[in-house]
């Protein structure tokens, strides 16, 4: 098993558009093979900062992930126009 742990800090005008995008990825990852579970996370002490956690079965289905199309347009919006880092 895998834990894969994201940790952003978002623009602090883009957090919706954050949130929305995660939301339209979301269903996309039950039909990765071997993506297990998702959570989120906003820290309490920074404003801005959330960290995802997902779990994985192996590292294919990380890849996999990683590489989907859909994945890689959002990722390439976050490093834009939404993260001051990630």
């Amino acid at each position: 098993m895998i834990a894969v742990i994201f940790e952003v800090q978002i623009q602090p005008d883009q957090q919706t558009r954050y949130l929305t995008l995660a939301e339209e990825l979301r269903p996309l990852l039950s039909h990765v093979a071997g993506f297990i579970s998702i959570e989120r996370f906003q820290s309490l002490a920074t404003e801005g900062k959330m960290l995802s956690l997902s779990w994985w079965e192996n590292e294919y289905a990380v890849l996999q992930w990683k590489n989907h199309v859909l994945h890689a347009k959002a990722q390439q919006e976050g490093r834009e126009s939404i993260f001051d880092f990630y």
